[in-house]
């Protein structure tokens, strides 16, 4: 799938753990290694918007949509 999840990177600059994050959402932090490993196959767009709300990010941020293989080496 094309669309790959950079939550890592947002939850470094929020210095958050996952567990952080996920209580501070109201999600499991199983759900929120779903989402941040890639695996998640949809986001509510409520948790979406909560994520955002938290890491002071936008979905821009989050999510990236790509077609060229080449670019997703080290993924």
């Amino acid at each position: 799938m094309p669309i790959f999840v950079h939550l890592d990177e947002q939850l470094e600059k929020s210095n958050l753990t996952v567990a952080e994050l996920a209580w501070a959402i109201g999600i499991t932090p199983a759900n929120v290694f779903v989402l941040k490993n890639g695996r998640a196959k949809a986001v509510r767009f409520t948790t979406l918007a909560a994520v955002c709300e938290v890491l002071d990010c936008q979905p821009g941020d989050i999510l990236k949509y790509r077609t060229d293989s080449s670019e997703i080496s080290g993924f």
